[in-house]
């Protein structure tokens, strides 16, 4: 569904609604389920680089923010079958999304992008890294040789990612976003004023005290939790990995025009 310029609000809900981004997602009802009772049961696979503790040990509890942040049924009895996210969820998302994203250009900040998602969502922090560049924002480098236990934290186009056997790694992990905190610590650098990011690279960024941004599936509720918590700014419900990552064109090109950044 190609679109020529920035879409409107109504054009952009048909897209996320028609490419499956929003909507009708791929993601099944018990695939959702079963990830919010791993959380509640205390799997930090996850938590997404986030320190829960036993504030979401009741799945019901987590279903409910699903339902309220992301569009997820809230009828515990659906179990099996099609779930959503609800497209005006995840503009209205993407508009708190590019305030944040204004008041870093505002300020000329240090922002910081990274992606455990390189399939689907790279292209989309690397357009809204090269729009804040433009803007006079201060993209954070990364350390050099910095790995974790699944493979090495590498930069390519402005955006961290973990690279695994010449190839870019799919990671819900935080120990990436924690690695580069740490040596930008232990070199005297400052840490970003912003993390834009997903899965835990977000979740570390946030629990760490950095202001973060992120994406999110609707299995992946951790992410939702802490922005209902205050530990991140906003959370966007998509689909995070679709058929074709030029799917997410028009929701990016919408982002920055929202935040007077096109």
């Amino acid at each position: 569904m190609p679109i020529s310029g920035t879409p409107s609000r109504a054009e952009l809900l048909a897209h996320l609604t028609a490419t499956r981004i929003a909507g009708d997602v791929a993601t099944p009802r018990e695939n959702n389920l079963s990830h919010y009772r791993k959380l509640a049961n205390g799997d930090r696979h996850y938590w997404l680089g986030l320190e829960l503790g036993d504030r979401w040990g009741d799945e019901q509890d987590v279903l409910a923010v699903m339902a309220e942040r992301a569009g997820v049924s809230d009828d515990a009895e659906h179990r099996y079958g099609q779930d959503t996210i609800d497209p005006e969820l995840t503009v209205a998302a993407l508009e708190r999304m590019a305030g944040r994203l204004r008041k870093a250009a505002d300020g000329q900040q240090r922002v910081l992008f990274a992606t455990g998602h390189p399939g689907g969502l790279l292209d989309v922090h690397r357009a809204t890294a090269a729009a804040l560049r433009a803007a006079g924002c201060e993209i954070v480098v990364i350390p050099d040789g910095l790995a974790t236990d699944e493979g090495y934290v590498m930069q390519f186009a402005d955006v961290a990612v973990l690279e695994h056997g010449a190839t870019l790694w799919h990671t819900h992990s935080g120990e990436p976003m924690k690695a580069i905190l740490t040596a930008l610590e232990r070199e005297g650098r400052p840490l970003p004023d912003l993390v834009v990011a997903d899965h835990g690279w977000a979740g570390y960024a946030g629990q760490h005290g950095v202001d973060s941004v992120g994406y999110a599936d609707c299995n992946d509720p951790a992410l939702f939790l802490a922005e209902a918590e205050g530990t991140l700014q906003v959370t966007v419900p998509l689909d995070d990995h679709v058929v074709s990552p030029r799917h997410y064109d028009p929701m990016t090109v919408y982002l920055l025009a929202e935040a007077g950044l096109a």
